[in-house]
């Protein structure tokens, strides 16, 4: 079984590599974040032609998430229950779903935007919100995992220079904290490796050559609990995908499963 995730930065902009990727790919299940379209908007008809099924949180504008899936959908849950919201708004941002034997919840993490930033204060409490709601399938005996676009590096080694992050979101002390307690709840990292060089980085700026220079970050994460990360044969960060015009900037990661 082959369960990704990926951030498309536009499922509009991106639906020809999607598809693409999705027929190439032999994928089962995509986690999805930063659709950007209304749910009405969702290419539904398009997938179906590929054998997925859809289960939808998107509003348009900057966030919205989807679970694609080829092996049944059943038991969808849309947002989180306690989200904090933003300005009074629950933003998609989290969508779970069973697909065949193993659950899964996307997750598009609140940027955080500056350290002194609301936007900040929010992105702990939206942690915190995730670590509830995840709580009761990650220490239970289904496979399960929480994969998705966290807006968190956990550790130095996961950005191309960590100075370069001094004082900014994405590597704080408090980030890296939720972090650890959303994994405390029974979850293990599920690190891919790279495709090239000796980083698994997921995402790289579009500005300032980031890509060709390898200056990247790994926040496209997949949480585990125990049965799923036994399953794990194979994990890697599919770098191809980075590549070419109308490029996402952020790569699919992708997990094999003995399930």
């Amino acid at each position: 079984m082959r369960i990704a995730t990926w951030n498309v930065n536009s499922i509009t902009a991106r639906l020809p590599r999607l598809l693409a990727w999705l027929e190439s790919s032999g994928t089962d299940v995509l986690c999805l974040q930063e659709a950007k379209v209304a749910a009405e908007q969702f290419p539904l008809d398009q997938l179906r032609e590929l054998g997925y099924e859809a289960a939808v949180h998107a509003t348009g504008r900057w966030n919205g998430v989807a679970v694609l899936s080829r092996v049944g959908l059943a038991d969808v849950v849309k947002g989180l229950p306690g989200d904090p919201g933003y300005e009074g708004v629950q933003e998609p941002r989290a969508i779970a779903a069973t697909c065949g034997p193993v659950r899964v919840w996307s997750v598009y993490v609140p940027n955080g935007r500056e350290v002194d930033h609301p936007h900040y204060a929010y992105k702990l409490q939206w942690f915190e919100a995730l670590r509830a709601a995840v709580a009761g399938d990650a220490a239970g005996d289904r496979p399960f995992a929480v994969l998705g676009d966290y807006n968190v590096a956990p550790s130095d080694d996961d950005v191309f220079d960590v100075a370069a992050f001094e004082g900014l979101t994405h590597v704080t002390p408090a980030e890296r904290a939720a972090l650890t307690a959303l994994r405390e709840t029974g979850l293990s990292d599920v690190v891919p490796r790279p495709l090239k060089y000796d980083r698994p980085y997921t995402y790289w700026d579009y500005r300032q050559l980031a890509f060709p220079k390898n200056r990247g970050m790994r926040i496209d994460l997949v949480y585990g609990n125990e049965p799923f990360a036994k399953a794990v044969k194979d994990a890697y960060v599919d770098r191809e995908e980075r590549k070419g015009k109308g490029a996402s900037d952020h790569a699919p990661v992708v997990v094999d499963l003995d399930a």
